[in-house]
């Protein structure tokens, strides 16, 4: 009896080798038996040698400390003796175990039941599958699958084309693909039918269950004559004789499972078809887990190239507090208010939010309040008719309207206004408004995003913001936090701006000294971070070398006193340095008698950048 291992996908895919006497070795190594082009296979992955003393002809496999795993029947092993169709999982190739002369597959007996139906069933293990050495057609067959399903990058056109396959070499009526979470739970289906039609049909939740829990292929024929079957509405409907299933199974959990049946005057299955079905679940569960983690990989790039657009990073406790209310705000159209410092990057968090909404694609709209008189601030938000007052030779569309369904970004909403937040109260609750100067009222679907760095009770309680207006912006309110209170961010927004500035600059950087990464950290950052991002630019701008160094960044954090951080070390020379500064400047300043301009004077200085050090410093309690 001779053993063969066939290679049904990945580079080698249609090569059969002999296993014999000598052992046999898998890897990237061109050294090896088996030479395999994958970056996903270590350079001695795995290797197969024959049974000291079997009675019979066996081989056992060993897994030789692989990066990625060696994987039989979808597990992972360490060693194990090989069985007649064993299929082995190495990178993206997958060979098959095969033995001359029919085997006998293990199958027994038993009742499929789901309420009130019932019928005979053979089950198959995925280690029972044997293909016959004559059966040319179907190993041809598994070879194609094999070679079709590895080349699709994602899971719809392999859901399409696995169907296709299993239509081609099953005579079945009609096949569905069942995807199933990280959970197990369902996450979506695709179906298909010799008619040509894709329109999903119901499963036996029973079936499916059994089929995942168990890891095993099943086989059910003459179902409707089973007792209880025809009293299922979805059974009776479909008038299904014989029914296949065999689960997908991945190294974390079921993938889903393969289904497929054929009607009352149908043909029968048998057990070569389950066997045949068993194989191609294997090929096509190694071929789903690589799309899918293909899928997740693109949908993390596209997370990250998110995040290179804006500057709301952050791993800290803090920040992924935010990031999970913004998450559930987004898809609402409920009014979002915004608190924080300046600097904490409100407006980022706005548009966050309205490209994650159903808004994503419509207009985004910002207007700071702060910078506009009140006339004009009224006519960039609602707009003017022509000679509504001097100068408005022409009509002019308002913010509102340009952001007709889409979001409205009102960047220091505190410094509106009072007789303006009245507008804007009736906007909010009418949604409408008229043109200064109009008489028609304009209908519009916007939503409201309002930010402020202010006290807005502090400001209700002196009279110069409007409390309903208040209960009207603050539905969902959420507070950024300063900078100073997520230090362990600062690196991660650190190494982000120097990627963005680099890309955007030309110059290549490749990340920060310790010192330099310890001087931000312990910096207090009273700008946020918008502040950090101009430290960063200007450490890319200036910089000559492929690490950022403490000299490439601004003096007032090179002058920041130890604090909050502080025991991480920082150069002895910025730390002379400033010990050096600290002296003069003391010294100058009770020399003249507390009088910081003519301590200025004496030390040659500008008056204003004295008191700067001096607070940098640390130096105001001690010269006072």
């Amino acid at each position: 009896m001779g053993s063969r291992l066939i290679a049904i996908s990945g580079s080698l895919a249609g090569t059969t080798l002999t296993l014999g006497a000598r052992p046999v070795t898998l890897g990237r190594d061109r050294a090896s038996t088996l030479h395999l082009r994958d970056l996903a296979v270590s350079r001695l992955h795995c290797t197969i040698e024959p049974v000291p003393g079997a009675t019979q002809e066996g081989f056992r496999l060993r897994d030789a400390d692989s990066r990625h795993g060696t994987f039989v029947n979808g597990l992972p092993v360490r060693e194990r003796v090989l069985e007649p169709g064993d299929r082995i999982a190495v990178g993206e190739s997958l060979f098959l175990v095969q033995v001359d002369g029919p085997e006998t597959p293990t199958a027994t007996g038993l009742f499929l039941e789901e309420g009130g139906f019932s019928a005979e069933s053979t089950i198959l293990r995925p280690v029972d599958a044997v293909l016959d050495a004559p059966a040319q057609r179907t190993l041809q067959a598994l070879l194609r699958i094999g070679q079709d399903l590895h080349a699709l990058r994602t899971t719809e056109a392999l859901a399409r084309r696995l169907l296709a396959l299993l239509l081609d070499a099953i005579p079945a009526e009609r096949a569905a693909l069942l995807l199933l979470d990280r959970s197990g739970e369902p996450a979506g289906s695709h179906a298909a039918d010799r008619a040509g039609s894709s329109t999903p049909f119901p499963l036996s939740r029973t079936l499916a269950e059994r089929v995942v829990r168990d890891r095993q292929a099943e086989l059910a024929n003459d179902v409707l004559l089973g007792p209880g079957w025809g009293e299922t509405e979805s059974v009776r409907a479909a008038r299904i004789r014989s029914l296949l299933a065999a689960p997908l199974l991945g190294t974390a959990g079921p993938l889903g499972l393969l289904y497929l049946d054929t009607r009352e005057d149908g043909p029968r299955f048998d057990e070569t078809h389950l066997e045949l079905l068993t194989a191609i679940a294997g090929i096509a569960s190694l071929a789903l887990a690589n799309t899918r983690h293909m899928e997740w990989l693109a949908a993390e790039r596209d997370r990250l190239e998110e995040a290179i657009d804006h500057d709301l990073v952050g791993e800290s406790p803090r920040m992924r507090e935010i990031w999970r209310l913004l998450a559930r705000a987004a898809p609402s159209d409920a009014t979002v208010l915004l608190r924080g410092e300046s600097g904490t990057g409100k407006e980022v968090a706005a548009r966050a939010i309205h490209r994650q909404s159903r808004r994503a694609h419509r207009p985004f709209v910002a207007i700071n309040c702060a910078t506009l008189s009140e006339t004009l601030l009224e006519s960039e938000l609602f707009g003017h008719e022509q000679g509504a007052f001097t100068g408005a030779v022409a009509r002019k569309t308002g913010k509102f309207e340009v952001a007709d369904t889409g979001t409205l970004f009102l960047d220091e909403i505190a410094e509106m206004p009072p007789t303006l937040q009245a507008k804007l109260l009736r906007v909010l609750q009418e949604r409408e408004f008229e043109r200064v100067g109009g008489t028609r009222p304009i209908r519009v679907d916007v939503r409201v995003i309002a930010a402020t760095h202010r006290d807005l009770e502090a400001a209700i309680r002196a009279g110069t913001f409007r409390e309903d207006l208040f209960y009207r912006l603050n539905v969902i309110s959420c507070i950024l936090p300063p900078l100073r209170e997520r230090r362990e961010d600062v690196p991660l927004l650190a190494s982000h701006f120097a990627a963005r500035f680099g890309t955007r600059l030309g110059r290549r950087v490749a990340g920060f000294t310790p010192e330099a990464r310890a001087l931000l950290q312990r910096y207090a950052w009273p700008g946020n971070v918008r502040e950090l991002s101009n430290a960063v630019e200007r450490a890319i701008v200036l910089g000559e070398d492929d690490l950022i160094r403490p000299e490439d960044l601004p003096e007032t954090i090179l002058e920041a006193p130890p604090g909050g951080t502080g025991k991480i070390p920082v150069t002895r020379f910025h730390e002379t340095i400033n010990e050096t500064k600290k002296r003069l400047i003391v010294t100058a300043v009770r020399a003249a008698g507390g009088n910081v301009t003519k301590a200025a004077e004496q030390l040659g200085l500008n008056a204003n950048y004295l008191h700067r050090l001096i607070t940098n410093l640390g130096l105001r309690d001690e010269i006072e």
